[in-house]
């Protein structure tokens, strides 16, 4: 399947609930073929208004050995060490820099990008000024593990953006053959990451293109077996929505899956997945209470396609149940329409 680029960004920058930002950063995601230069592009814009406004600072703590004092004198180390004759003190101070995480991030980026393999030249000449600016910022080793430790404030926000950038980049680029050097993995192959892309985005879309219902969320399920000890219960798979959408009287259920093909094929004729299918069949069931809204609760897979569009109509019992798919090689205004007529649900003659 294979999507435009501008789809893509526009995809990243729901799930990343950064809009504002991709509007801010002033790419054309259009003028790219390659998804590496469209990243190199996004990363440099939005390092651009950081130096324009000025990169995040603060107070980083060191404990040095240095001629005099300052800050806070380390009394016991310093006589430990027969640094007193040589008028010499072990000190606590604190040292106003942009020698940050963040910061640290940003730059060790911008140099993975720059060792990186088929990046545009006119991109990464931009790059290697970038990597001029913020000299005096240390190189780190990124892990995924690093972008769990940053902080944002309402002061430095826009990072946000920037880091969700950096962390694409890092997760995308990994050591080639040649000593120093990177090459670039396109994740829009991976099936994995492409469903939680696509399930993100959904969700997120929701969240800020709807106004009918006030919760959007992902919604954990108990199962509904009668007199389940505890510890038989804990061995049942747990239920997770996806996507929830409720207000005070409808309820709906999304489950968003990522195929490259949307039905499977049996004696030549096109059928829905029966795995997908069962799924959303427990999730209506099991997540009934007393209430109407969840007795009527309306059930819709969703799926990405780029050719065969599908509005298929069932119903259990009060339950109706929707195949729907979004076509990604589209324009993003008709994406948008597809995504808000999705929930415009309509009485279904079954």
């Amino acid at each position: 399947m294979q999507i435009p680029i501008e789809n893509i960004y526009f995809l990243l920058c729901y799930a990343w609930n950064k809009l504002d930002e991709k509007e801010r950063v002033n790419v054309k995601p259009e003028d790219y073929t390659e998804l590496l230069d469209l990243f190199a592009k996004v990363l440099i814009n939005a390092t651009k208004m950081l130096l324009k406004r000025g990169i995040d600072k603060n107070y980083i703590d060191h404990t040095e050995e240095l001629a005099g004092v300052k800050g806070k004198v380390q009394i016991s180390q310093t006589l430990k060490s027969n640094l007193l004759f040589k008028q010499r003190t072990i000190c606590d101070f604190d040292d106003f820099s942009a020698n940050i995480i963040l910061n640290q991030i940003l730059a060790s980026t911008i140099y993975r990008l720059i060792r990186t393999k088929s990046l545009d030249k006119q991109l990464k000449s931009e790059l290697v000024s970038l990597q001029r600016m913020l000299s005096g910022i240390d190189q780190i080793e990124i892990t995924n593990a690093l972008f769990k430790q940053v902080r944002l404030s309402r002061n430095n926000h826009f990072y946000g953006f920037v880091m969700n950038i950096c962390q694409i980049i890092h997760e995308s680029t990994f050591p080639s053959e040649e000593q120093g050097k990177f090459k670039f993995s396109d994740f829009t192959r991976d099936d994995s990451k492409m469903n939680q892309l696509f399930e993100a985005f959904i969700r997120n879309f929701y969240r800020i293109e709807q106004r009918k219902y006030k919760t959007v969320r992902k919604e954990t399920i108990k199962w509904q077996f009668d007199n389940t000890d505890n510890e038989s219960y804990q061995y049942l798979p747990q239920m997770e929505t996806d996507i929830t959408l409720e207000n005070e009287n409808e309820k709906i259920i999304i489950d968003a899956k990522f195929y490259r093909e949307t039905m499977t094929l049996n004696y030549d004729k096109e059928k829905i997945k029966s795995a997908n299918l069962y799924q959303l069949f427990s999730y209506l069931l099991n997540q009934q209470d007393s209430s109407l809204k969840t007795q009527n609760a309306t059930g819709i897979l969703v799926y990405p396609t780029i050719e065969t569009d599908y509005n298929l109509n069932f119903k259990y019992n009060q339950h109706k149940i929707q195949i729907r798919t979004i076509n990604l090689n589209s324009n993003w205004r008709n994406i948008k329409s597809r995504l808000k007529e999705i929930i415009e649900l309509e009485i279904i003659a079954v």
